[in-house]
């Protein structure tokens, strides 16, 4: 079956917002078993409307919208679908109800353009949203589905989830498709194509490769006629991945690095502390994005001067002699960190985020620091020399630094 997706906005067309929907849908699509021919941006205008949603009603068996559903005169979508569908839009009656009900809830009184967010036409059936005031349609007719979903990604991606997928599975049965995603941290992209490629020639699974902030991840997705088939196959393609990677491999599909992480210090019942400069206190931050965190984060500093570092314990002779930006003045950091909040590893970063050079060196030159009872060490990373990236590219390797010492205690 034939699959499109229409994004619908003019901040989209002018780049006020990136279009991260389209991707997202894309790559949930596939799994599905839906062939995506087509990916269209249009913005608030209905005679554009009105012709993209036709071009696709007529060499797609399924259109899959997000946008324009809000209560505004440039939300066009309804009346596009509407017009297309040669149909009238009216107030459903139930739907005003429960759109009075959470204004009411929310202490507020309902402005009354929201209203035509409570309206229908005769070929389509609303999509519950509790996440917004926009319900979603879904239309069928003479064998064809069209789904408008809301453009905020939270509200779409929740619709999509427990609302869409059920029904879309309904439309195709007969394959089953079963994914399977191994991340890697420590390799390139080229890098790990070159070692995983002999698997590419299999058909099926397929084999995919990816950048992503926390590493290269490798997809596998196996279609066969029973789920145990399926299965099969991506458990043996999965071990020959694993035998290929080894330990560049540091998680599976929806694994985060800090949750991985934090799951290994739990299970020690070992604790850390951090102590940043480059990073700006952004290793604390995601590790405590984890639930349950407190167990074993002490907590961070973020000594961005020489003097704080000093303050904290760093031996200022080792700054006067190998400058902030080194791998001495990274474990000092680390064994200071841990001593100062009794924990029982500490991590740190000490580095150039960018745009200039500090001390003679390059941006996008980072320490990482680590220290436990056996001593400290450090490491060093080398990315982009752009700001945003230093920092978050040094927290994903200091994450998985952190793995790889939980490792060996």
């Amino acid at each position: 079956m034939r699959a499109e997706i229409i994004s619908i906005g003019t901040e989209l067309l002018l780049g006020e917002v990136a279009d991260t929907n389209a991707t997202y849908l894309a790559s949930q699509l596939a799994l599905l078993g839906l062939d995506v021919q087509w990916v269209s941006i249009v913005g608030d205008d209905l005679e554009r409307l009105v012709d993209v949603f036709r071009r696709a009603l007529c060499r797609s068996d399924i259109v899959i919208s997000t946008g324009g559903l809000g209560p505004t005169a440039d939300d066009l979508t309804r009346e596009a679908i509407a017009e297309v569908m040669g149909e009238k839009a009216t107030v459903s009656e139930h739907l005003g109800r429960e759109l009075q009900a959470l204004f009411q809830r929310l202490g507020r009184d309902m402005p009354p353009s929201n209203l035509k967010q409570a309206t229908l036409i005769p070929s389509a059936q609303a999509i519950p949203n509790p996440r917004g005031t926009a319900p979603g349609w879904w239309v069928e007719r003479e064998g064809k589905t069209m789904v408008a979903m809301p453009g905020p990604p939270g509200e779409m991606r929740r619709m999509w989830e427990r609302e869409v997928v059920p029904r879309l599975r309904e439309k195709v049965q007969g394959e089953v498709i079963l994914c399977r995603t191994l991340k890697s941290f420590g390799l390139s992209e080229a890098e790990a194509g070159e070692m995983v490629g002999h698997l590419f020639t299999s058909g099926n699974p397929t084999v995919g490769v990816y950048a992503r902030p926390d590493g290269i991840h490798v997809r596998l997705v196996a279609v066969a006629r029973e789920h145990q088939e399926a299965a099969s196959l991506i458990r043996d393609a999965e071990l020959e991945l694993r035998r290929a990677l080894g330990d560049y491999v540091w998680g599976v599909d929806d694994d985060a690095l800090e949750a991985v992480a934090g799951r290994l210090l739990m299970e020690k019942g070992l604790s850390v502390a951090t102590m940043e400069s480059c990073t700006g206190g952004l290793i604390a931050s995601t590790l405590t994005d984890v639930a349950g965190s407190s167990a074993y984060f002490k907590g961070g500093f973020v000594p961005y001067s020489a003097e704080a570092k000093v303050a904290l314990g760093v031996d200022g002779r080792l700054i006067e002699r190998h400058g902030t930006v080194s791998p001495e003045v990274a474990g000092a950091m680390a064994e200071a960190a841990r001593q100062c909040l009794g924990a029982d590893i500490g991590i740190s970063t000490t580095g150039v985020a960018g745009p200039d050079e500090v001390e003679g060196k390059a941006p996008g030159l980072v320490y990482i620091g680590m220290a436990d009872s056996r001593g400290s060490s450090s490491l060093e990373g080398r990315y982009p020399p752009h700001r945003p990236d230093v920092k978050r590219r040094a927290t994903v390797h200091a994450l998985f630094a952190l793995r790889q010492r939980l490792m060996t205690l």
